[in-house]
């Protein structure tokens, strides 16, 4: 593959008809940021909030996502325990997992707590494709 044709296509926004909305969980601004641009090039429309508490309030106001990325570590609410929360409520959403951390004890426990997946952030053009080919196959 020439370099120049590496990563098309990867990123095609989406038709309206199968749009998907995304809810991005961090304390990091930039992360967030990151995030939110590679879901806009993606054609994903998303919002972003600072917390675990924040995700558990914006589901609550009737808000619903296909997919929630959700950090570990953050103030207020961390991501294990609005994992919980959120699956405790009924939210079917996908929710993956987005830290920088990498140890398999503290993954498992992310995981156990509801995940349907683990990435160490920010993520990846290859990594979001990935997340949302699964997503776009379960609609």
């Amino acid at each position: 593959m020439k370099d120049q044709e590496k990563g098309k296509g990867l990123m095609e926004p989406q038709n309206s008809a199968t749009e998907l909305r995304a809810l991005i969980v961090d304390d990091d601004k930039l992360v967030r940021m990151i995030h939110q641009g590679l879901l806009k090039r993606a054609g994903v429309k998303n919002e972003a909030v600072k917390n675990g508490k924040e995700a558990i309030d914006i589901h609550c106001s009737g808000q619903s996502y296909d997919i929630i990325f959700m950090d570990k570590d953050m103030p207020i609410m961390n991501g294990i325990e609005a994992t919980k929360k959120l699956r405790s409520m009924g939210i079917e959403s996908m929710i993956v997992g987005a830290s920088s951390c990498n140890r398999d004890a503290e993954k498992q426990e992310f995981i156990e707590a509801g995940l349907n997946d683990y990435q160490v952030k920010p993520l990846t053009l290859e990594a979001l494709k990935s997340i949302l080919d699964v997503v776009k196959a379960s609609k």
